[in-house]
């Protein structure tokens, strides 16, 4: 099967060189149709004609970003070495609020480029 996921520019870039290989996401009605195999093809926010394809190789599946952020590898989730200091679960509270995700639970999906 395949998805469709919108990503600002650095995330985008990040897994485009190969330095993020899993995506953080809600685990809401949309993500819960993901299944290790699939494909996700990925649209850059600020020009939706720039996409690139990835396979899926796990999912890995949290009640909440804390405890995601203390067993998934941070490097791999889009921090750099540099600003690893300052990674935070709280970091994701732009993204979803805390009511949904305590709704719904999150997941860091693990890629690889096609």
């Amino acid at each position: 099967m395949k998805h469709r996921m919108n990503l600002q520019p650095q995330p985008f870039e990040m897994i485009n060189s190969g330095e993020k290989t899993i995506e953080l996401r809600l685990n809401d009605e949309k993500r819960q149709k993901i299944k290790t195999g699939d494909e996700i093809e990925f649209v850059r926010t600020d020009d939706e004609t720039i996409t690139l394809s990835a396979e899926v190789l796990q999912i890995h599946k949290f009640s909440s970003f804390e405890e995601l952020y203390k067993r998934l590898p941070l490097t791999k989730c889009g921090y750099t070495y540099e600003n690893l200091p300052y990674a935070k679960a709280e970091d994701m509270n732009a993204y979803y609020s805390a009511e949904r995700q305590k709704e719904y639970g999150v997941l860091g999906i693990e890629i690889k480029l096609k």
